[in-house]
């Protein structure tokens, strides 16, 4: 991932010191689907054709990608569209396309020490040096298959979501990671590409804890170590379940 030095004035109580830090690197990326201008992304410039690829299954304009070809920064996406494009601006600045996230048919299940393996890999060597990027990342089998990071948490579950598309791997098998916050355009993201379950170190909102109950998605937030909190769907963590119902056997009791 493209970073630069930059140099700052470091403040720390009564200290003064000259530093060099690491930053991550803005850039605009256009999108061109079946031969038509579709969007820009304010993204880092990396792994362009998951991104491109990611964004068209993730706004669930289409199942399958044919091909994405790259040119400097512009990215073309050939793919079978299934929906009306509208887009709508969302709050982190970028676009969203119009529409019910779509139903998650999956019957996988999670344990806890699986959530906590999903949260832990999150943790990226671009965030510890920047502190300014967001992460993702994608467990498919119970294995991590790979880890995306970008100024934007959008641009990360589109990154992923892409690199498993354009891989063939089947998406409803697969439990995604999140560094960022989910509200209902993040958690619509998970949905339309099928992925059954979200893990995030952060909290969701009102929406996003909607959109996952609709859609039928595990929705799992504020998970830091040994804490984590499920908000929908908990029949994929059955183990959990069965603990709950324990403990209020012997409230009753």
């Amino acid at each position: 991932m493209e970073t630069v030095c930059r140099t700052g004035i470091q403040v720390i109580g009564d200290q003064v010191h000259e530093v060099q830090d690491n930053i991550v690197v803005e850039d605009r990326v256009r999108l061109f689907l079946n031969g038509e201008y579709l969007t820009t992304l304010v993204a880092s410039p990396d792994r362009l054709e998951d991104l491109g690829a990611g964004f068209v299954v993730c706004e669930g304009l289409a199942d399958t990608v044919e091909s994405v070809e790259v040119s400097g920064r512009d990215v073309r996406i050939e793919a079978p569209v299934k929906r009306e494009i509208l887009l709508e601006m969302e709050s982190s600045g970028g676009y969203r396309v119009l529409g019910e996230a779509k139903k998650v048919d999956s019957s996988i299940t999670i344990t806890a020490d699986g959530i906590r393996a999903v949260t832990s890999a999150i943790e990226s060597d671009v965030w510890r040096r920047t502190g300014g990027v967001h992460c993702s990342v994608l467990f498919c089998d119970g294995s991590l298959v790979t880890r995306a990071c970008d100024l934007g948490r959008h641009n990360t579950v589109d990154k992923v979501v892409g690199y498993a598309t354009l891989r063939g791997l089947d998406r409803s098998g697969c439990v995604l990671g999140c560094t960022g916050r989910q509200p209902s355009g993040m958690v619509a993201k998970a949905a339309n590409a099928g992925i059954p379950i979200v893990v995030s170190r952060a909290a969701s909102t009102d929406r996003g804890i909607m959109t996952a109950e609709e859609a039928g998605l595990t929705l799992i937030g504020f998970s830091r170590g040994e804490r984590f909190t499920i908000y929908t769907h908990p029949e994929r963590v059955p183990e959990v379940l069965k603990k709950l119902r324990i403990s209020w056997s012997k409230q009753v009791t």
